[in-house]
């Protein structure tokens, strides 16, 4: 009977082992840094969202805000400002995407909106709004090397005002 129960204590060890090392979320963080299902990190803001994206938020910049959402596999980075088309323009060129900003369909807001957590509206959901999405690795730039994907949305305000949403993870 023991010898029958061996290797399945074995599977079981292994089990256990290797959920503990992955425990973590993967990145050495433990339970109390790092919540166990999605939540939004406290205190991150605006400046330690930019700074993981490598995205210089032009000055002048107004309304600026930033979030990061924790999740199990990977957290997102949310950043947000108002600044004249010439500098949202600016800030998209330099994420060096291989298509310009360009217009996409107006959608609907998924269940678990993001911007919505930083008082804004989700950018998808509005119309007129132009994207444009890149991976960082996949265009070799080294100033992202944390950040697998980054996508822009720029919403036109009022004239040579537009409203800048960035997301990565």
């Amino acid at each position: 009977m023991i010898r029958r129960a061996a290797p399945a204590l074995a599977a079981l060890a292994a089990v256990l082992l290797l959920a503990s090392c992955f425990g973590s979320g993967g990145d050495g963080r433990q339970g109390s840094e790092r919540s166990a299902g999605q939540g939004w990190k406290k205190d991150a803001g605006a400046a330690e969202v930019a700074a993981f994206m490598g995205v210089t938020v032009p000055e002048g910049a107004t309304r600026t805000k930033g979030a990061v959402q924790v999740n199990p596999q990977e957290d997102v980075y949310l950043l947000s400002f108002v600044t004249t088309e010439k500098n949202a323009e600016g800030v998209a060129a330099d994420l060096h995407a291989r298509e310009p900003l360009r217009a996409r369909k107006k959608d609907f807001a998924p269940e678990g909106e993001r911007f919505g957590h930083l008082g804004l509206p989700e950018p998808q959901t509005l119309t007129g709004t132009r994207w444009a999405g890149v991976c960082p690795p996949c265009a070799d730039d080294t100033r992202r090397t944390r950040v697998q994907w980054i996508e822009i949305y720029v919403q036109s305000l009022q004239p040579d005002q537009a409203r800048v949403y960035l997301q990565a993870f």
